[in-house]
């Protein structure tokens, strides 16, 4: 007899991964259903399989997979938003559920954002394992009004999808979806312009400055009767075919069309970014074509921005360069797309007339909490301000990525935490708003703001009270995780932090802390004493002083007091802080 989908067993947190089980005495998908149908919301479920990783096991042994699983699980987690739900369900494959009102992140979007985790290989010393994800979808109530029957219909969509090839999304549909593929497929293409099938979603670029809206990016989808695909489904057989300067053209057109009409209604702050194909960039044409729509449509050519590959730019053609200098001549704004993907060299990066770096989605993801991360972002900026360029962070999906980022003076912004790719007649409510999240750009920074990280707590609360009454902006922390999050969303230049934690010793946090947020002064208040690791950490400079529980309130008071002062000549350039 089958397994039932609520019946796998009594141990509800996989050992592996450290999610929960689906159906083991964890979140419940039919208490989920039942509230979603009570609030008038959709639900989707996403069957979510990792393309090939038998092979690992296979190849590599069970060890090996079985990091490679709880890696694949972690990603999994970072990057889904935490109002979702999240379980393993068998040996490589996981489900995961989102509820949502229309214009909200949907079933598709969730997958996007599942797909991106991925686009960098795991790392699993000494192999390095690139890894893709199969997704099917299924929707409460459309598709099912219960969870069996959500979860079959889930699953028929992954098996239609793996029918086609790996690395794919496809929506639950009574009869198998079909993508492109070779034999036809130019008349297909030619058949869908003349139809109007392709589309252009517009997601909101956002200014570091006071996130306002300074414009819009535009990406390209496919209508079929199987629901939108997005390029990567596709444009490997445009190119093929010989087709992807007509299908550029068309984007160009189309864009800034639409860019003209926004103009015109008085919104002439907004710009319009767009991808600039190779094929097109080498078309003798390219040049005239767009400053002929320029022409016709009354548009300044800084009104437009072009993305451009670097894989585009390492060609060293001639007329790629010709071209990126009429362009700029006119105005526009040169941008290179996904910059650190496609192996640029120093060289060519300072040969062409470029204005700004777009860092991608794969570096962003961990600035927070990761140590490396946050030195190649870090590091990118840096570089762009030096060469004279702005730097625009594609992917941007929390506030504590946000707070990093302006924090590290990156000059734009763009991802889901501000809006995910919409039509145009979705984007009015949007544009009337233009000051995106006006709390997350507030100048909130007070001068003295002190963290605190214990994972008790009554220790919390009582250190609360006892620095209350110094007027120090306080924030809390009860984990590891909790305080980097706030370290990335806040300028804080005090920190306390106990030292025997579940996930992570104090001193260890703050050696992080150290690489992350240098300018810090970071202090241990514990009651259990390490003489060698407290003395070590004291002479790598990761803690400042190292403070005994149980506290002498006015102590203990003094010693905070004298760690923001010294945090303030140090900041003053004064020596011996």
């Amino acid at each position: 007899m089958p397994q039932r989908y609520d019946d796998f067993g009594d141990i509800a947190v996989d050992p592996i991964t450290g999610l929960y089980r689906l159906g083991a005495n964890g979140p419940s998908l039919a208490t989920a259903l039942a509230a979603a149908g009570a609030t008038k919301r959709m639900v989707a479920l996403l069957h979510i399989d990792i393309d090939m990783f038998r092979s690992i096991n296979a190849n590599m042994g069970e060890d090996v997979g079985d990091q490679a699983l709880a890696a694949a699980a972690q990603r999994l987690r970072k990057a889904i938003p935490s109002d979702c739900w999240l379980w393993r369900l068998t040996s490589d494959e996981f489900i995961a559920g989102i509820g949502y009102r229309a214009g909200e992140l949907d079933g598709a979007g969730l997958a996007e954002l599942l797909r991106d985790a991925f686009e960098t290989p795991l790392s699993i010393p000494p192999y390095t394992l690139p890894m893709t994800l199969s997704i099917g979808v299924a929707v409460f109530p459309d598709h099912a009004r219960d969870a069996a029957g959500l979860l079959a219909k889930a699953e028929q969509a992954l098996r239609q999808v793996k029918a086609e090839g790996l690395d794919n999304v496809g929506h639950y549909s009574a009869q198998p979806a079909r993508g492109p593929s070779g034999d036809g497929f130019a008349e297909r293409f030619v058949g869908a312009l003349d139809n109007n099938e392709f589309r252009l979603f517009y997601q909101p670029l956002v200014s570091a400055h006071d996130g306002g809206l300074t414009g819009f990016g535009a990406l390209l989808r496919w209508q079929t009767d199987n629901g939108l695909l997005r390029p990567n489904r596709f444009m490997d057989i445009v190119e093929r075919v010989g087709l992807s300067a007509r299908l550029g053209s068309w984007v160009i057109d189309t864009a800034v069309r639409q860019l003209a009409d926004w103009r015109a209604q008085g919104l002439d702050y907004l710009s319009m970014s767009l991808h600039l194909d190779g094929s097109m960039l080498t078309r003798d044409d390219c040049l005239d074509h767009i400053g002929e729509l320029l022409h016709r449509h009354d548009l300044p050519g800084h009104a437009l921005e072009f993305e451009i590959a670097e894989n585009v730019l390492a060609t060293d053609a001639r007329q790629v360069y010709d071209t990126l200098a009429g362009l700029r001549a006119r105005g526009a704004t040169l941008t290179v797309q996904d910059f650190g993907l496609g192996g640029l060299s120093f060289a060519a990066l300072a040969q062409y007339p470029l204005d700004r770096l777009k860092i991608d989605r794969s570096f962003i993801r961990n600035v927070a909490s990761d140590t490396r991360s946050a030195a190649i972002v870090r590091g990118i900026i840096a570089m762009g301000h030096r060469l004279g360029m702005k730097v625009t962070a594609k992917g941007v999906e929390n506030e504590a990525e946000l707070g990093f980022l302006r924090r590290n003076h990156c000059d734009f912004f763009q991802g889901y935490l501000f809006s995910a790719p919409l039509p145009a007649d979705e984007l009015d409510d949007l544009i009337r708003r233009r000051f995106l999240l006006p709390g997350a750009f507030a100048a909130t920074r007070p001068e003295r703001t002190l963290l605190l990280l214990d994972d008790e707590e009554n220790v919390l609360r009582s250190l609360v009270r006892l620095f209350r009454r110094d007027g120090y902006r306080i924030l809390t922390a009860n984990s590891v995780s909790e305080a980097f999050d706030l370290l990335a969303s806040n300028a804080v230049q005090v920190i306390v932090s106990d030292q025997r934690m579940p996930d992570m010793s104090g001193t260890e946090f703050l050696g992080r802390v150290r690489d992350l947020y240098p300018d810090t002064i970071r202090l241990v208040l514990s009651g259990y004493t390490d003489v060698a690791t407290i003395t070590e950490a004291i002479n790598r400079g990761a803690i400042y002083r190292f403070l005994t529980k149980p506290w002498n309130d006015e102590e203990l008071r003094e010693h905070i007091h004298a760690a923001f002062r010294a945090f303030e000549r140090r900041a003053a350039g004064e020596a011996g802080y």
